[in-house]
């Protein structure tokens, strides 16, 4: 009888191993950098915010509260001086199906170096060289369960509280997904829908705040397949709702879009591609303007460089394994 179970087991293991299958990738990247924002780990983000605490705290004229306590500690995004960065990493992702038409997957990464953010101009810094497990999640007709401890971006601002938990589903032609954090956090719940119809697609987002609820709403048309119009309305808890207009065009390589917004904000951004190769460059209402160009080596190579307006640059390689 232990002989059977014995050889019962390995066989239900065996056809467990053949219904799943595991992805193994890697990645790595080296170059120069300078003058990179992030250096004590303050984001261009979170410096703003802190200034514009302090901006309320200062009008608000109530003494030593929270906001003015907040608005003594504020400062500025630091940069980082001259450096090199190198960094690797390799991703596990395992992926399976239940007898009853479930899917699942799990995620293992491990990474090590130094590593940027060059879409934001930011020095990372040093990772921690250990593996980190990603989302563990569950598909079938009922939607999507998402399980990955303080790893899914809030849904309506990926600056506030991220996540535990996510739900998605579709019911009809509205998409749907809600996101929940088991800290105590004003922002700990999100979510958004969407919903797309004759050639218009529309979009609502929202997140509990200390404040309030913070909620946008945004309806994209495309006018014809090179130009596109889409309007926003973003309402933050306890401020000014700000709606912005982008238009956005792209023909023979060539792109183009600009935007603004009644907070006397506005953005201009051009873009070329041909060949593997590809510019970047955008303005806004500050003067500050950023500078990117990338270009494709082949066997999974990329060649990227960028500069900007605070005197920050980077120049490297990328590797895709």
């Amino acid at each position: 009888m232990k002989k059977l179970l014995i050889a019962s087991t390995a066989l239900v293991a065996t056809a467990g191993m053949a219904s799943a299958d595991i992805t193994i990738s890697g990645h790595a990247a080296a170059g120069i950098y300078s003058g990179l924002g992030n250096a004590d780990g303050v984001t261009a983000a979170a410096a703003a915010a802190s200034t514009a605490t302090a901006a309320t705290a200062a009008a608000s004229g109530t003494g030593f509260t929270t906001l003015a306590v907040d608005a003594l500690t504020a400062k500025a995004e630091t940069f980082s001086g001259d450096g090199i960065y190198s960094n690797a990493g390799v991703d596990f992702t395992m992926t399976g199906a239940t007898d009853n038409g479930i899917s699942f997957s799990a995620s293992v990464n491990i990474d090590a170096g130094t590593e940027i953010d060059a879409g934001d101009f930011e020095l990372d810094g040093a990772d921690g060289g250990t593996a980190g497990l990603g989302a563990v999640s569950m598909t079938g007709t009922f939607g999507t369960l998402t399980f990955d401890d303080g790893g899914i971006d809030n849904l309506y601002n990926s600056d506030f509280t991220a996540a535990d938990v996510s739900y998605s589903t579709t019911i009809g032609a509205i998409s749907l997904s809600v996101a929940h954090d088991t800290s105590e956090a004003a922002d700990a719940n999100s979510m958004s829908a969407g919903y797309t119809a004759s050639g218009m697609a529309f979009t609502l987002a929202a997140s509990d705040a200390a404040a309030g609820t913070s909620s946008s709403l945004s309806v994209a048309y495309a006018l014809n397949d090179t130009v596109s119009v889409t309007g926003k309305t973003d309402q933050v808890a306890g401020a000014e709702s700000v709606q912005t207009i982008t238009a956005s065009t792209t023909l023979n390589g060539v792109s183009v879009a600009l935007s603004s917004a009644n907070n006397s904000t506005w953005d201009v951004d051009l873009g070329y591609t041909a060949g593997g190769f590809a510019l970047t460059y955008g303005v806004d209402e500050t003067d500050g303007w950023t500078a990117t160009a990338t270009s494709a080596l082949g066997g999974g190579a990329t060649f990227a460089a960028g500069v900007d307006s605070n005197d920050s640059m980077y120049a490297g390689v990328s590797f895709a394994f």
